[in-house]
């Protein structure tokens, strides 16, 4: 029985997106479209790949099975066609990288218009997400990650140290006061990152855990599960929070307050998998990346 690449295509979107909706959306095709070419798969193979129900799909053990196969076979292809393009003298060719919202919103697009002058035959998409997504599989080419990766599947470049500290607006300080202590705090408001996706690699949240620590807890005013949802809630006057520096670099609505505060540090990574090891477009980026840092206050 030969397997239909298309519909093996379609069928691994659905089983991505979890819905026939969202898949349609992402392959630019109808919900019904998608929906029977995923019934014809079923058909041809003969058992079910997904459970329909109310609140979306679910994929059948089958269907999981099919799933995880069509993941590593799209992934070599990708691979594949990676490594074709480096053929040229030219780094050419498409680069996905996935970084956190708020080093890629804040920092890193800002800066992409000049890699893409530089290397106009690179296609760079940009994905944004606090959660990691899985090189090894594909989900992006390259990431610039707030921890050194543990897999021995990736290479890894050391690429800074964020620093972080206190802040607040004008606005603030005006109606509530500066605060001169920690112990100070107990008496503003507070804005805190809560228990995203990364919480579970660096102490988000420390402004919280050292008031607790001094026996003053506090319950944070509001909590954002976004860095730059964090920078717009204290540039709106809101409260006070925790930012990395190189965010209020060129942000005039916020001050820096608690200087001797001790805050935390985070290294930097730029990772991407062994297999890209040699890549131009990687090189081409890393080197870019290093360039645009030494130009930065972190």
């Amino acid at each position: 029985m030969a397997m239909d690449w298309d519909k093996l295509r379609i069928f691994h979107a659905v089983a991505q997106a979890g819905s026939f909706t969202r898949a349609g959306e992402a392959l630019n095709l109808s919900q019904s479209a998608v929906s029977r070419q995923v019934s014809t798969l079923e058909q041809t193979l003969g058992t079910q790949l997904f459970r329909r129900h109310a609140r979306g799909l679910e994929l059948t053990e089958q269907g999981d099975l099919l799933a995880r196969t069509a993941r590593e076979v799209f992934a070599k292809l990708a691979m594949a066609e990676a490594k074709l393009s480096e053929v040229q003298d030219r780094p050419t060719g498409p680069l996905r990288v996935t970084t956190t919202t708020g080093f890629g919103g804040v920092w890193l697009t800002p800066r992409i218009a000049e890699f893409l002058d530089r290397y106009p035959e690179i296609g760079v998409t940009l994905l944004f997400e606090d959660r990691e997504l899985d090189l090894s599989m594909r989900d992006a080419d390259v990431a610039i990650r707030l921890a050194k990766p543990t897999q021995p599947d990736l290479v890894s470049r050391y690429l800074l140290t964020i620093h972080y500290h206190v802040y607040a607006s004008p606005a603030y300080l005006r109606e509530w006061g500066e605060p001169r202590s920690l112990e100070e705090l107990e008496h503003h408001r507070l804005v805190v990152y809560g228990e995203g996706p990364l919480a579970t690699v660096i102490d988000t949240n420390w402004l919280i855990t050292a008031l607790a620590d001094l026996r003053r807890p506090r319950r944070p005013a509001l909590v954002v599960n976004s860095g730059f949802g964090l920078l717009r809630a204290v540039e709106s006057g809101i409260g006070i929070a925790s930012l990395p520096d190189y965010f209020v670099e060129d942000t005039k609505g916020v001050v820096r307050i608690l200087g001797d505060l001790e805050a935390p540090q985070v290294d930097t990574y730029f990772v991407y998998p062994e297999e890209l090891r040699h890549s131009k477009r990687i090189a081409s980026f890393r080197d870019f990346l290093l360039e645009k840092v030494a130009q930065t206050r972190f």
